[in-house]
């Protein structure tokens, strides 16, 4: 060998070496740092650890090394709760799909989570864990982490599963069965559950849970006695919330054992519920029901109530229970509303059918006794009827039925459920129920759908007392329908009965009254005298009485004895006594004391400066003047009546007289002025006609006929050519209508409108129309008559055309229309009672326009009014009741709606018991508003808008005062019974949804909507 060949083997052998002394020593230091990584992992130092793995990995050439250093690297992200954990774990089981480490890997993570109590992460990782490729001692760890996992994640069936797998484990055996047994516990399998909690009940660890789950396993197997026993036993040891819990299986199982005192305790120291989000504790339905039971059944119904009436919307048998209990607890205590609410639900369930039926019999004899102001009383009782045909009580609701069309009032609903029941109690109830809806629609002033009512009543003549009454009203109705004939008969008809109803008492002075309507007056007068004879105590009629018989005498000329009866009625001071004093003077006249007539018509005129008759005595005044040649006092007297009453219809007629006078005094054109003035201001008038005749007497004197004939061509209502056809034609039509012949009348009439417009008796003939389509009830007909009538000057018939043309436009509803028309008749009325249908009615429109202001002023002036009838009172103390409300002056209206319900009937009185009823609401008179409202659920039930506007009411009372169960029944019920009433509906579910919040903080049966 060279020695450059040695030399080189030399440098070759040395680099060689040096070589391989490099690679051991970074093989020793990457071992020695990968020691130091497992060192900080085991040490549980995971982000250094993490780091340096990485360091090593970096520089490591043998596989293994590297797969290690992966495996580690993935284990410290998981325990470091890195992002990309899990990613870096799947990605060391794909890159090294044969490392050893691969199901360790999974096994390591999933471990991880369990031991750091992440059940669900743990849950992931444990699937995917190869179960063969454990060792056995590996296996039971698994089986029962596993299972564990499965258990805290409520994933049941995956739990049984494994944990089954280590039942006899000696170190998981004990938890696995606790763990199993309390799944069956969950499950309600509670023999399984009592199985497994024995196997490991001797074991001190799970003493402390198993006392509580075996109390609560013994009651839900029925074994009351041994579940008292044992949550006894471990009250002392409880906390808090566990004592709730098992006094609440103490007093369940007291209560199932029937041992309702000693349940009571138990019950009520049950704290109720807790839910995740919200710690409060909340009772069920069932709570409540359970307590309630045990105190109603110690008699203790106060208590009873408090519990049963938190049950708010149950719809199961123990709501059925507990609303029936509920309700046989108020009647313990007298609380018939409140009973009547409680039955009525219980009775629309059918979870238990007796007690259904016991509650249907309770609600339909509640509602017979106190109203119903959800059905009649007899819609109740018939509810009942038909549902148990075959019941036992069914004689006694048969006569409550039969009671109840009379009792509740609701006349009109009565007869629908009485219409086709052919039984002679239902006959009888008929004759009843029917005559007193005729006398309901009689005081509402529907005359003739009044009469057709009565008729039916005496179609069923089965009571003798209501047979009278029946006569007497129909002879009433056809009193008021002008058919006076009728009506002598009806009222005869009642005197033949011998009957002592309360009608009797004023009959003859309904016969005087008809009898001075026939003009037959010698009858009219003994009547008249028999009621003054034998009612002196009635200062009202008897007045009237006085007046009607000093009318009698006069229009027969007894003057003397009309004096008597005009002096006994001013004597009386009742009324107003300008009428009876204007009469006297007039009669005294008729005497032949024209110098006493004047001075009682001047006293008149100065003692009653506000009378309706002061024009009448001014121009009766001016003709006495004229009668005893004072012309100059009469024609002042004619001035200032001229003057002072223009509207007045003596005012064509006092110029006419004035004419008249001139005329005879030969002071021809001032005569003509006055005639002039007559005809061209009142044109088609009586007087007017007199004028234009009497004119054309002056201008043939004077030699003026063409004047005349230029004149009267302006006066379109003169057709001279026409005249005895006018008169013949209308004479003709006027016999029609006093013979009686309504129909040829009206022909003939309107034929004579037609022909001549301008007719000389026109008016006359639209006036006789207007009252014979008026007296056919064809008042849509009869008003364009009466329109012409008071669009015209004013005449006779001004007075009556007002008074008929408003009550058509009132009818309907045309308030705009129907004011100017009530207010002339104000005005210009001369009987006083129209006068107050005039201001009645004008407060009425007024308010219906709201007016409130004007409405009052009217109602005012109505009250100060001594003729009212106590209808009229009613409506003026209402209007200025309902104009308080609308404007926000709550005293008032109190103060006005119990003047109303002094004095109101039917709706009105309705309307006046809602406002007593919510005046004390508002005062917090809790208890008295509700029997004001139950008053109006009995008295006035016909009437649904107050009924349920009196439940909303009951409703908000029954809140207030503690009762729950009560205000929203009635609530709910008014939502589902009176849709039609839209208002009140939006506000029982705007009251019931507060109430359901408010009440499901403590409830968790009930849903807040």
């Amino acid at each position: 060998m060279s020695k450059k060949s040695f030399v080189s083997l030399l440098v070759a052998f040395s680099f060689s070496f040096h070589l391989i002394a490099q690679q051991s020593a970074a093989y020793t230091s990457n071992t020695v740092d990968y020691q130091k990584a497992l060192s900080l992992y085991n040490n549980q130092q995971y982000l250094a650890a993490q780091s340096l793995f990485g360091s090593v990995k970096k520089t490591a050439k043998e596989e293994l090394l590297k797969s290690n250093c992966d495996y580690y690297i993935a284990n410290c992200a998981v325990r470091l709760n890195q992002q990309n954990a899990d990613q870096l774990v799947e990605d060391f089981v794909k890159n090294y799909p044969t490392s050893t480490k691969r199901n360790t890997a999974y096994v390591d993570v999933a471990d991880y989570y369990f031991e750091n109590s992440k059940y669900a992460h743990a849950r992931k990782w444990y699937s995917k864990v190869n179960e063969d490729a454990l060792a056995r001692n590996e296996k039971e760890k698994f089986n029962f982490n596993n299972g564990y996992s499965a258990f805290s994640s409520k994933q049941y069936r995956d739990a049984k599963k494994y944990l089954s797998r280590v039942e006899t484990s000696q170190e998981y055996g004990s938890q696995a069965k606790y763990y199993i047994g309390f799944m069956a516990y969950e499950g309600d399998d509670y023999d399984q559950a009592n199985e497994y909690f024995d196997q490991v009940s001797d074991q001190e660890r799970y003493k402390e849970k198993l006392s509580y789950y075996q109390a609560d396993l013994n009651f839900k197997l029925g074994n009351f006695e041994k579940a008292i026993e044992l949550a006894k036993e471990r009250l002392p040891e409880s906390d808090e919330e566990e004592v709730s819990e098992l006094s609440k299986i103490i007093g369940e199982s007291y209560f199932n054992l029937e041992e309702y005192a000693a349940a009571i305790p138990y019950l009520t120291a049950y704290q109720g519920k807790k839910g995740k989000r919200d710690r409060t504790g909340k009772w069920n339905n069932t709570d409540y029901y359970q307590l309630g039971y045990a105190h109603y059944k110690q008699g203790d119904y106060e208590k009873a109530i408090s519990e049963f009436n938190k049950i708010i919307g149950g719809n199961n048998s123990i709501a059925q229970n507990a609303y029936y209990h509920l309700g046989e607890s108020y009647i313990n205590l007298d609380k018939k509303q409140e009973a009547l609410n409680a039955f009525r639900y219980a009775s629309q369930m059918d979870f238990d059918l007796k007690i259904q039926e016991d509650a249907w019999l309770n609600y339909a004899k509640i509602s017979y006794e106190i109203g119903n102001p959800y059905q009649s009383a007899p819609q109740v009782l018939a509810g009942y009827l038909e549902k148990y045909p075959n019941t036992s009580y069914k004689e006694e609701i048969e006569t409550l039925l039969i009671d109840s069309y009379i009792t509740s009032k609701n006349y009109k609903e009565a007869l629908k459920l009485l219409e086709g029941k052919k039984s002679f109690e239902n006959k009888v109830a008929y004759q009843k129920v029917s005559f007193y809806r005729g006398v309901e629609l009689y005081n509402e002033n529907q005359y003739l759908e009044a009469e057709s009512l009565f008729d039916e009543s005496l179609k069923e003549p089965r009571d003798d007392k209501y047979t009278a009454r029946a006569t007497f009203w129909k002879a009433e109705a056809d009193y008021n329908l002008t058919n006076f004939e009728d009506a002598l008969i009806g009222f005869k008809q009642f005197q033949q009965t011998g009957s002592s109803t309360p009608e009797t008492q004023n009959l003859d002075y309904n016969l005087a009254y008809t009898y001075f309507k026939l003009k037959n007056y010698g009858k009219a007068t003994d009547h008249f005298n028999d009621f003054i004879d034998t009612k002196k105590d009635d200062k009202v009629r008897l007045n009237d009485a006085y007046l009607r018989s000093g009318d009698v005498h006069f229009v027969t000329s007894n003057y003397s004895n009309a004096i008597k009866a005009y002096n006994n009625a001013i004597k009386l001071s009742e009324i107003d006594s300008d009428y009876p004093a204007f009469q006297k003077a007039i009669s005294v006249g008729y005497l032949g004391q024209s110098s006493k007539k004047i001075k009682e018509l001047e006293a008149f005129i100065s003692d009653y400066p506000k009378s309706k008759l002061r024009d009448d005595a001014m121009y009766e005044l001016g003709n006495s003047y004229v009668k005893t040649n004072e012309t100059d006092k009469a024609m002042r007297v004619y001035d200032r009546l001229n003057s002072e009453y223009r509207m007045s219809t003596f005012v064509p007629k006092a110029l006419l007289r004035q004419g008249l006078v001139y005329y005879n005094g030969n002071e021809n054109e001032r005569a003509l002025t006055k005639f002039k003035k007559v005809a061209g201001s009142y044109p088609g008038t009586p007087e007017s006609i007199q004028a234009v005749s009497t004119a054309k007497l002056i201008y043939i004197d004077l030699g003026r006929v063409d004047d005349y004939a230029n004149w009267v061509k302006t006066l379109d209502y003169v057709e001279v050519t026409d005249s005895e056809l006018d008169n013949a034609t209308y004479t003709a039509a006027e016999k029609q209508y006093l013979d009686g012949n309504t129909d040829r009348a009206i022909r003939q009439f309107n034929g004579y409108v037609n022909d001549f417009p301008n007719g000389l008796h026109i008016l006359q003939a639209h006036f006789y129309l207007g009252q014979l389509y008026y007296k056919k009830g064809l008042v849509a007909n009869a008003a364009p008559h009466y329109k012409y009538i008071v669009e015209t000057s004013q005449s006779e018939y001004t007075e009556e055309a007002l008074s008929r043309l408003s009550q058509y436009y009132l009818e309907e509803k045309t308030w705009n229309k129907a004011i100017p028309i009530l207010q002339r008749l104000e005005e210009e009325a001369n009987y006083p009672q129209n006068v107050v249908f005039a201001q009645s009615n004008l407060m009425k429109a007024n308010y219906q326009l709201e007016n409130f202001g004007e409405a009052v002023s009217y109602a005012d002036k109505v009250l100060a009014s001594s003729k009212i009838d106590n209808k009229i009172k009613s409506d003026a103390y209402i209007i200025i009741a309902r104009s308080a409300i609308k404007t926000g002056d709550e005293d008032k209206a109190k103060t006005a709606f119990a003047q109303v319900e002094k004095v109101a009937t039917g709706e009105a009185a309705a309307e006046a018991l809602y406002y007593n009823a919510y005046f004390k609401n508002k005062e917090g008179k809790h208890e008295a508003s509700n029997k004001s409202v139950q008053k109006l659920a009995k008295d006035y039930s016909g009437y649904k808008y107050y009924s349920a506007k009196g439940l909303v009411l009951m409703a908000k009372n029954f809140y207030a005062l503690d009762d729950a169960f009560q205000a929203t029944y009635i609530l709910e019920s008014v939502i589902e019974n009176f849709a039609e009433f839209e208002d009140l509906v939006d506000e029982a579910k705007e009251e019931l949804s507060k109430i359901k919040a408010e009440e499901s903080k403590t409830n968790s049966s009930i849903q807040p909507e």
